[in-house]
């Protein structure tokens, strides 16, 4: 078996400390016995890589503990046995939430209405406003960790990953003049593009409170280098679909040397095809955006 190896990241630790702080303060502040539970289920939940799954988690748990809490009232209401109740209730939530999206998840709400209608000690409308509040204790800590104290910044990883999109890019080139026929696939480029894409996605969603406005002057220079990646990837796909590259002119040699690429297709450019001018078109376009691809990303 693949050995793994152990790491403990910052989300873990700032899960822990949001836990423990809701455990704290929700101690004297709580409003039922099981209040450490729901804090720390609250906190728990709402650490979440993005602002905006933060957010999420913030409304499917407030949602899930109101839903329930309700319908366990409403069932504690009717004339019936406990066990009647839950599973009647239990039926109902879960059928409800087919009709939510994914995020929503039915397990909290049945928890609570279950918690409701089988005590038959507990007053039902102030345990479900406790439980309520026991939540959005947990929650408001959480959100506070994982906004303020290190929020998630994945900017390292975006800047890693446009520069292995120009490295893959010339091992193209050195792949595409290394004068065999075979010729390289762009499809390494477009994994690249993919991830970039991904990384991109996230930290739009991230809320740098401390940081907004340098938060958004970085988002933009990071999309303007991935419209930059794409106009790459389509002088390279034009490039890919010759049967095989024309030869290079002295100034594209010279320039792609310069970048630290090996040419190794010797053909000299003694008199000029078509297929000659549509492939030094290309390369030179490539090296062009290249360079204004890494000069935007060092800004």
């Amino acid at each position: 078996m693949k050995r793994r190896r152990i790491h403990i990241g910052l989300r873990t630790v700032k899960t822990s400390i949001a836990i423990v702080l809701a455990m704290i303060l929700v101690e004297p502040y709580g409003a039922t016995s099981a209040k450490l539970i729901f804090a720390m289920l609250g906190a728990m939940a709402v650490v979440q890589p993005t602002f905006k799954e933060s957010l999420e988690a913030c409304v499917t748990q407030t949602v899930g503990v109101i839903f329930g809490a309700l319908t366990g009232v409403l069932l504690v209401a009717l004339p019936m046995d406990p066990l009647a109740s839950v599973l009647l209730g239990v039926i109902f939530v879960i059928t409800v939430y087919t009709l939510l999206p994914s995020a929503f998840s039915p397990s909290l709400p049945c928890f609570i209405l279950v918690m409701v209608c089988t005590d038959a000690e507990m007053a039902p409308i102030s345990y479900a406003l406790g439980r309520i509040w026991d939540t959005a204790i947990g929650l408001g800590v959480g959100m506070v960790i994982n906004m303020l104290v290190f929020p998630y910044d994945n900017s390292h990883q975006i800047r890693n990953t446009i520069v292995g999109l120009d490295r893959d890019l010339l091992l193209f080139l050195e792949d595409m003049f290394d004068g065999d026929t075979h010729l390289p696939d762009a499809d390494a480029m477009n994994g690249r593009i993919s991830a970039l894409e991904h990384q991109l996605s996230i930290f739009a969603n991230q809320r740098l409170i401390l940081h907004l406005r340098r938060q958004k002057r970085t988002l933009e220079r990071y999309q303007a280098c991935e419209r930059k990646a794409r106009e790459l990837v389509s002088h390279l796909e034009v490039l890919a679909q010759l049967d095989r590259p024309g030869r290079l002119s002295e100034e594209n040699r010279r320039r792609l040397t310069a970048c630290g690429a090996k040419v190794e297709d010797n053909r000299a450019l003694d008199s000029v095809m078509e297929k000659d001018v549509v492939t030094n078109y290309h390369v030179s376009r490539i090296l062009t955006i290249r360079r204004e691809l890494l000069d935007t990303l060092a800004r």
